[in-house]
This record gives structure tokens, C-alpha cells and sequence, in this order.
């Protein structure tokens, strides 16, 4: 039997929203305790269809209480769920995540905090060959479903590289992602699971390149 997102979810975070506060939560356990287990059971069912075409190691849902130690925010609950799945390393790099959220829902795929020793090395790599690259991103099977690369930038070039560098424009980039939203009506569709995998499965040269530059040396040669 396939997992869906229903209704009830979507409904249950539209209430958390208006009452963000610990007694009402409390008072809904058992509501909540209900959508959790049906996300968790879809993104199982995503992850097995991902692993008919990719190697994944995990997948995590993260848990809908907020650390409000550093934020000005100080709601105790987040109005989303969300879910990330880990590729087998450390030959496969970047990951995927689900979220799931009214009106707010999407899908990503990429690097969203890559350390500074992998930033550094996909700069490299940019600065050495972009074409490549860029022939990726524009290609229509992967353009026409998840549009143009995203992520924070620089505002400036990065040291060592030139202002002037004729490929800054992606040199800028600290997160490499590509993203993709969905109504809360395709999100409830019995055939949700099988668009994502779907999706990320027409997003894999992109994972290849960065995969590629991040196993690799300068001179191209297998650093694992």
C-alpha cells in the first residue's frame, strides 16, 4: 500500500501555526503522534524508490521541536516537516530533502552547507572548467523540472580569485542546491512519492560533477 500525505497533516500544521505554544501541543499529542508516523512512512517509501536508482545510506525526519536557545523566535515548535536522506560516502556526495509545509511544500537537492575544504575544492574545479558544468544546469532535462541553481552567494568575489573571473557568477555561490516547489494539492497526490524520486533521478549529472570534483584532485586523479 503506498504512503500519502493527506489532509491531515496539512490540517494539523495549520492549527500548530495558529497555536504555537506547549499546552495546546500537548493536548494533541496523539494527533501528532499520528501525522508524524504517516511522514515518516512516505519518506520509507521515497527512500526505497531512491535506492532503485541511487545508493543511500539513511534518512532522517527531523523532529518538530525548535532550539530557541540563540533565536529571537521563540515559538517551541516548527510549522513544518522536514526530512533529509544521505548518500553512501564517501564516493557519493550531497543529499536530498523533503518539506513539507502549507503552501510551502518543496523538494531539494544539492549541498547546503558544504565545509569550507569541499567549497573550496568545487571553486576549484569552477575555476578550472565551468562549461561542463554550466551545459548541466542548462540541459532541458534538468532545467524544465527544477529551473536554475540556488543557494546563498558572496556578494564579492571569494579570496584568491579575480573580480573580473569570467565564471564569478557561480564562484560566488557558498550553497549549491537545486530546489522545487509543490502545491498542497500535488503533495497529496498518490503519485507524490514516485515525482520525487522521478525528479531527483533527472537531477543526478548535477550530483555526478560535484561528486566527481569532490573525490578528486586537481590533476583529476582519485583522492578516496
Amino acid at each position: 500500500m503506498k504512503s500519502i500525505i493527506t489532509t491531515e497533516v496539512f490540517n494539523f500544521l495549520k492549527s500548530l501555526e495558529q497555536n504555537n505554544e506547549r499546552e495546546w501541543f500537548n493536548q494533541q499529542k496523539k494527533s501528532f503522534k499520528n501525522v508524524e508516523k504517516q511522514v515518516k512512512d512516505f519518506c520509507a517509501e521515497v527512500f526505497e524508490l531512491l535506492s532503485q536508482h541511487d545508493k543511500l545510506d539513511s534518512f532522517k525526519l527531523f523532529r518538530i521541536y525548535r532550539d530557541v536557545r540563540f533565536s529571537k523566535n521563540k515559538a517551541p515548535y516548527k510549522t513544518h516537516f522536514g526530512c533529509s536522506f544521505k548518500r553512501e560516502q564517501p564516493g557519493l556526495r550531497g543529499g536530498y530533502y523533503i518539506h513539507i509545509q502549507p503552501s510551502k511544500s518543496f523538494i531539494a537537492v544539492g549541498f547546503w552547507e558544504p565545509n569550507s575544504a569541499d567549497l573550496k575544492r568545487i571553486r576549484q574545479e569552477l575555476d578550472y572548467e565551468a562549461s561542463e558544468f554550466r551545459r548541466i544546469l542548462s540541459h532541458n532535462k534538468l532545467s524544465s523540472v527544477w529551473g536554475s541553481l540556488k543557494g546563498e552567494q558572496l556578494k564579492t568575489a571569494p579570496r584568491d580569485f579575480p573580480k573580473d573571473h569570467p565564471d564569478m557568477d557561480l564562484i560566488k555561490f557558498k550553497q549549491f542546491l537545486l530546489i522545487k516547489e509543490f502545491t498542497d494539492e500535488q503533495v497529496k497526490n498518490a503519485s507524490f512519492a514516485a515525482e520525487i524520486s522521478e525528479a531527483i533521478k533527472g537531477a543526478r549529472t548535477f550530483l555526478d560533477w560535484m561528486s566527481h570534483a569532490l573525490t578528486t584532485n586537481l590533476d583529476g586523479e582519485s583522492i578516496l
